[in-house]
């Protein structure tokens, strides 16, 4: 049997995050998280680039922007969608998550999916960095993950 998995060294990687600026003091406290997870396991500030979108709809188009450049080896969208705010919550939440995972599949540059759905502010809050952990550096992490994961199916071929 053979077995494939990645680590959390993230030493050489170009990493990008684009957050939302809709609730952004909750998508704050995430890419606060996602940088300080991605400097821990070595990710360089010169090769780290934050980008700032007006809601999470826009993600996946700066997203794509981003990975069609060949300047990222990966991507962490950031951003949180909660159903008080808006009427258009799932279309928004939906849309958001549909493009984000199209973009990884059609430039094959590794997308992490970061975008809280909950129904109030203090589920949103308690995802960010209070009770529930920080979502944006889980996801951070999931990418370094992946793309590790990338590079050793790569060395296998």
């Amino acid at each position: 049997m053979n077995e494939i998995t990645g680590s959390l060294d993230g030493r050489g990687l170009r990493m990008a995050l684009v957050a939302s600026r809709f609730n952004e003091r909750v998508v704050r406290t995430m890419v606060d998280g996602a940088l300080d997870v991605l400097r821990r396991v070595g990710v360089q500030d010169d090769d780290l680039t934050v980008v700032w979108v007006p809601g999470a709809f826009e993600l996946p188009i700066v997203a794509q922007r981003l990975a069609r450049t060949g300047e990222v080896d990966g991507i962490v969208c950031l951003g949180a969608v909660i159903r008080g705010e808006t009427a258009h919550f799932e279309h928004v939440a939906g849309q958001a998550a549909a493009g984000i995972s199209r973009v990884a599949l059609e430039t094959s540059v590794p997308v992490g999916f970061g975008v809280l759905t909950t129904d109030d502010a203090a589920q949103a809050e308690a995802r960010a960095g209070g009770k529930a952990g920080n979502k944006g550096a889980e996801a951070a992490l999931a990418i370094v993950e992946t793309l590790r994961v990338l590079d050793a199916i790569e060395s296998k071929e």
